[in-house]
This record gives C-alpha cells, structure tokens and sequence, in this order.
C-alpha cells in the first residue's frame, strides 16, 4: 500500500503512522504546578535532541498538566520506564484531574531531585533533571490556543543513575529493561538478549568499507 500522509485516506482499522515509528522511547516527565502539585504522565513523542549540552524533547498533543506546569515553573524530570514499572507507568497515563498526584495514585515514590524542584521516579533506574528552555509550536495551533501539537525542550542539568547498573564504567541499559512504545496500545522491552553491538565501519586506505564486525566493541565512538 502507498497512501496520501496528509489526507490519512490508508483504508486501515487504525492509523498505522505509529505502528512506523517504532520503536520509541517514554518519556515519563514528572512537573510540579505552582501549587505544589506533583504531576507524572508517560509521553511516547520523545527523544534526545543534542548531547552537547544534553537537551530531550517531548511532544503533547494539546497543553496539557506536564506543559502547563513547565511553562510556568521552569522545571521538568523524566525517569526511566522499565518493565517492572509498565504497570505504574500505565497508571500514569490516564486522564485525572490537575488537583490528582499521579504518584500515589500509581503508587509510585516521588524522591527529591538534586537540581530541580520536580522529583523523579524513586522505582526507576535513571532519570533526567531539566530546566524548560522553548515550546514549540506546531503548524496546526491556531494562535493563542492551547489545542493542537506543542514540542517541548529542555536541557538536562542532573542525571541520575542507580549504581546498580554500571558496571566497568559503562551504562548496563539491557538490564534495566527500559520500555518503548509502540503502535496501538504494544509496547517492547529492551533486554540484553534483544541487544547488539556492531562497530561502526571506517573507510581503508584504498576507499573500502573496512568490516564494522566483529560484534564485540573495540571503545572507540566513531
């Protein structure tokens, strides 16, 4: 099949655009509002954009309670979500009034950040501290509407790592077991089963492409 994106005429059950991008990791961003309510919701529209300095972004489709408390406080956390945290994190995603701390509510352990007001996620493996830097606004808001797409930036201040999980100065990410999303309501997991290391290939004198294998890796970024 090859369909028009922009009339979304596919023909599917379902729009199969995040089924493509795939797959992706949660942003699961902790805000606090400016009565001190804490807020937690998972956004699957998120990612690092830049790693000198580190900022992430993540995308809400209408400002929402994590957008709303950012613009105003200045502050975000994003935790890791794990496979041992799906069931909480899911707890997080449904729609509550702004009044409701999600939290508790997932029973989930909101812990003091060290260089944001926003806690982060007590059960999660690692987490991001940020300070909010731009909003940006899709093409399909109208002006000085809260309905539509809006991208948030921020550049992380603090990270946080459980100790646990480094081993000879490297990140064991495969053991964390962070989740990703999907299309339709999937998810997947990351595990060191499901990873692979390939080394990235390097031009020889003689202009090949020299084998980026074996599939052990030599410690150089390339």
């Amino acid at each position: 099949m090859h369909y028009d994106a922009v009339e979304n005429n596919h023909g599917l059950k379902h729009d199969p655009f995040k089924a493509l991008i795939a797959p992706r990791p949660i942003g699961w961003i902790a805000t606090v509002s400016r009565d001190g309510i804490c807020n937690l919701a998972p956004y699957s529209y998120f990612n690092a954009v830049s790693d000198r300095p580190h900022y992430v972004m993540f995308s809400s489709k209408n400002i929402k309670d994590s957008v709303r408390n950012i613009q105003e406080t200045g502050e975000f956390t994003c935790s890791m979500s794990t496979w041992d945290t799906r069931d909480a994190m899911n707890v997080t995603s449904a729609p509550v009034p702004p009044e409701v701390d999600e939290f508790p509510l997932s029973s989930l352990t909101a812990i003091a950040s060290k260089f944001v007001k926003p806690p982060r996620v007590k059960e999660s493996p690692a987490a991001f501290e940020c300070r909010y830097w731009k909003t940006i606004e899709l093409p399909d808001v109208a002006p000085g509407s809260d309905q539509g797409h809006f991208m948030v930036i921020g550049q992380v201040v603090g990270i946080y790592i459980d100790d646990a999980y480094v081993s000879n100065g490297l990140v064991d990410t495969g053991s964390m077991r962070p989740l990703a999303r999907l299309g339709y309501m999937d998810y997947a997991v990351v595990t060191p089963e499901t990873m692979l290391t390939i080394n990235r290939p390097e031009m020889t004198e003689a202009g090949d492409i020299a084998d980026g294998r074996p599939e052990v890796w030599d410690g150089a970024f390339r």
